[in-house]
C-alpha cells in the first residue's frame, strides 16, 4: 500500500508546461514520446534523492532531495518520465527521458501497492554504482524529506541493478545499506594497513 507525497504545484505545472509544448517534447530524446498519439499525463509524482556518500565510516548514510520524476502515461502504460529540479526562481521542468528505469519504477510501484504495510515512495539514486532504488518509507509523512532511510525502510533495486544485487526484491534498509557503503567505500592507500 503507498501513502505518495504530492508534489510541488510549481513541478507539476513546468512538466504539464513541457508536455504541451511541441518544442519540448519534439527535441526530447525520447521515440516514444514523440511518436505518442493522444493524450500524455504526467503520473506517480516521486522526490528523487541522492545517497551521499561523504561522513565518517559507521555514520548512517545521508540524503539530499535532487528533484520529482513524474512518469508519462499514454494509455495504460508508463512511456517517458520527466524530471524536475530546484532552482533559486523554485521547482522547473529539467528534462524527458525514457529506458529501462521507467518501466523498472512503474512495476516496482505495484509491487509495492501489494505490501501490507502503507509505505511512501520515493526514489534514491546512487550515481557511483549507476543504481536507482525505489525507496519505500515507512514513518509518519515528512513530504519527502528525510535525510537518510530509517530502519523499518525497503529498498527495491530497479532493474537493471549492479552485479550482485537482485532487481525487483524488497531489501530492508538494514541488509542494503551496508553492501551499498562497503562498494561506495574509497580504496585503501598502497602501502596502507588492510582493515581487520
Amino acid at each position: 500500500m503507498l501513502r505518495p507525497s504530492p508534489a510541488p504545484a510549481p513541478a507539476l505545472r513546468s512538466v504539464l508546461a513541457a508536455l504541451g509544448s511541441p518544442t519540448a517534447v519534439r527535441e526530447a530524446r525520447t521515440p516514444a514520446l514523440r511518436a505518442a498519439q493522444g493524450p500524455l499525463s504526467p503520473e506517480h509524482p516521486l522526490p528523487v534523492h541522492v545517497l551521499g556518500v561523504t561522513g565518517a565510516p559507521g555514520t548512517a548514510p545521508r540524503t539530499r532531495l535532487a528533484g520529482w520524476r513524474f512518469l508519462i502515461r499514454h494509455g495504460d502504460r508508463a512511456i517517458a518520465a520527466a524530471d524536475t529540479m530546484l532552482t533559486p526562481d523554485g521547482w522547473t521542468f529539467s528534462h524527458f527521458f525514457e529506458g529501462p528505469y521507467v518501466t523498472a519504477t512503474e512495476r516496482a510501484l505495484l509491487q509495492a501497492e501489494a505490501l501490507p504495510v502503507a509505505y511512501e515512495p520515493r526514489l534514491l539514486s546512487v550515481p557511483e554504482l549507476y543504481m536507482l532504488t525505489l525507496w519505500l518509507h515507512a514513518g509518519p509523512d515528512s513530504e519527502g524529506t528525510a535525510v537518510a532511510p530509517a530502519a523499518a525502510d525497503l529498498m527495491v533495486p530497479l532493474a537493471p541493478a549492479p552485479p550482485g544485487i537482485a532487481a525487483h526484491q524488497a531489501y530492508q534498509v538494514a541488509d542494503l545499506l551496508p553492501v551499498l557503503s562497503t562498494r561506495l567505500a574509497p580504496p585503501p592507500l598502497l602501502g596502507s594497513a588492510a582493515p581487520a
